[in-house]
């Protein structure tokens, strides 16, 4: 039975953990507070930011995914849970003499600076000017440079269960301005953790995976057409003025590469994502 270890176990990596048991896979969240992870998983209680090997890592791991969330936009704090979080996962596998078959680190299109509605791919340059995109790249890089097998998904915006941001902001009244228009990429939270099962289940068969994959549904929609399509499903209508939703940048990423190695989106567009939470 393979061992899965994901640390950082949070909403996608619950997700993702539940996937890889109905595949016989044993698998381990690891967290601050590990006592609401669903039956079946292994608990490992662990600070990431923190260097200390948790009194309950595992004797054997496999595969592991490294997938914290930070909540906020702290450069600081992305350093001490991206950075040198993963860091600490890595030294604790080396303590425990440990070599992984293959390592799947979870980062963001954010780290694309791209504002002018270009088409993204992995080959693209990730050079964001803002406090926290040299930061997830510093965070690839230690892991790809981490001495295993190693690949960096780049998740666009997450949606889904608990994350109705937009649709609240839509119904509460939402002035979303036609010019420039605003590309964004999303992909849902099932199908994030469908990609990333996905690899797991291609690095085990033995497939050679890509050092990189952007995990986005699709059909990368304005912004202004996605808020439009959620007033009009919600019954309101957009605000001539006023607030925005505080969007910056306007990329256009590809999900090709991720679809050429036999991935396929559950909700391939925004339209489909948002009518199952919408019901």
């Amino acid at each position: 039975m393979k061992h899965l270890v994901i640390a950082g176990c949070g909403d996608v990596g619950t997700a993702l953990g539940l996937r890889m048991l109905e595949h016989g896979w044993q698998v381990s969240g690891l967290r601050r507070d590990p006592t609401g992870l669903p039956d079946g998983f292994g608990r490992i209680a662990a600070d990431l930011i923190l260097d200390e090997r948790p009194a309950d890592w595992p004797e054997r791991v496999d595969y592991v995914v490294f997938c914290p969330a930070a909540g906020r936009r702290d450069p600081e704090l992305y350093r001490a849970l991206y950075a040198d979080g993963l860091r600490h996962v890595l030294g604790w596998l080396q303590q425990s003499r440990q070599r992984p078959r293959h390592l799947l680190q979870v980062s963001s299109t954010a780290v694309y600076g791209q504002s002018a509605g270009e088409w993204v791919t992995e080959n693209s340059p990730a050079v964001a000017a803002t406090p926290t995109a040299p930061i997830l790249l510093e965070a690839e890089d230690i892991a790809l440079r981490s001495g295993m097998p190693a690949s960096v998904v780049r998740l666009g915006g997450i949606y889904g269960p608990g994350r109705t941001r937009l649709i609240e902001q839509v119904r509460n009244g939402l002035y979303v301005p036609e010019e420039p228009e605003q590309f964004t990429n999303r992909i849902h939270r099932d199908d994030a953790a469908g990609l990333l099962a996905h690899l797991l289940l291609s690095a085990d068969r033995g497939d050679l995976l890509a050092p990189c994959y952007i995990g986005v549904d699709d059909e990368p929609a304005s912004l202004r057409e996605v808020a439009d399509w959620l007033a009009g499903r919600l019954g309101v209508s957009l605000l001539e003025e006023g607030a925005t939703a505080n969007r910056i940048g306007s990329k256009r990423c590809s999900n090709a590469l991720a679809r050429e190695s036999g991935w396929e989106p559950q909700y391939p567009s925004y339209r489909e994502g948002y009518a199952s939470m919408l019901g």
